[in-house]
């Protein structure tokens, strides 16, 4: 299983457009992007790719770094950011499997799998799969399996990706707050590698209307406001899981400049063999 973070960031990834702050001249300076979340796992024992997330910024990305077109993907929730690279689809495939959740969302009133089926019915290369949350579907020869998170207000998905020949497993936590099912849990526990949302240090929740939640036994937040775990809770959310590595992705230029590219936050194009 061969991993390639292709995009790291936050919806507006980093450096951010039209922004001078001090984290996006270091990353400008460091010659290193975050752009808008995206991860393609290769299986290199059948020779197929898979894609998690499609980032609006898909082009530059596969223009970029060098990964073969995904064989097939999967959209863990319906946010721009981790949806709406799908249009590339246009011209670029002759059919692109994309595997979503089926459970209804009681604030959309539809699936995501429905609502990529409905948002793209343009494109006649895309075949949408519904995919039930807890039961593994196999994508590209690995055992792939979705697990609810915790993303208010829509309904949002974290994956599992196992390889059932070697056994190397990939775990991603999804867009989430540190209140991560106990079921959940379980199915994402003891990965290779972790790929954790951790949008920001647990310091910055000062700053946020709603402060942090999921605090530690010293009082740290492990969630800033309801929707993103911090540094901190992606941390013991790693060590809650068993994870032999772990890299902190989806975070935004919101960390201070001597924080923001310091272990382990993740930036795009790094690549794991698991």
């Amino acid at each position: 299983m061969r991993v390639t973070l292709l995009g790291t960031g936050d919806t507006t990834g980093t450096p951010t457009v039209g922004c001078d702050c001090g984290t996006c001249r270091r990353a400008r300076d460091l010659d290193v992007e975050r752009s808008r979340f995206s991860v393609h796992v290769e299986n290199e024992r059948t020779g197929e790719s898979l894609l998690i997330d499609v980032s609006p910024d898909f082009r530059e990305q596969f223009l970029t770094h060098d990964v073969p077109l995904p064989d097939e993907a999967v959209v863990t929730h319906v946010h721009f950011d981790h949806l709406d690279g799908l249009g590339n689809a246009y011209r670029v495939f002759d059919d692109l499997p994309v595997h979503a959740a089926d459970e209804v969302d009681p604030v959309t009133g539809e699936s995501v799998a429905a609502t990529i089926d409905r948002k793209y019915d343009y494109l006649d290369r895309v075949t949408v799969t519904e995919q039930s949350p807890f039961e593994p579907f196999d994508c590209c020869g690995f055992e792939t399996t979705l697990v609810p998170v915790d993303h208010p207000p829509l309904v949002c998905y974290g994956l599992a990706i196992e390889d059932p020949r070697t056994g190397a497993k990939l775990s991603i936590t999804g867009d989430t707050s540190y209140g991560v099912p106990d079921d959940s849990r379980a199915v994402l526990a003891d990965p290779d590698l972790l790929l954790a949302d951790g949008i920001v240090p647990a310091s910055l929740t000062a700053e946020h209307p709603l402060g942090g939640k999921h605090h530690d036994e010293s009082g740290v937040p492990r969630t800033f406001g309801t929707k993103h775990m911090t540094r901190e809770g992606a941390l013991d959310l790693a060590d809650d899981l068993g994870a032999a590595e772990t890299r902190i992705v989806h975070t935004a230029h919101f960390y201070p400049p001597d924080e923001a590219f310091a272990e382990p936050l993740a930036v795009d194009g790094e690549v794991y063999e698991l």
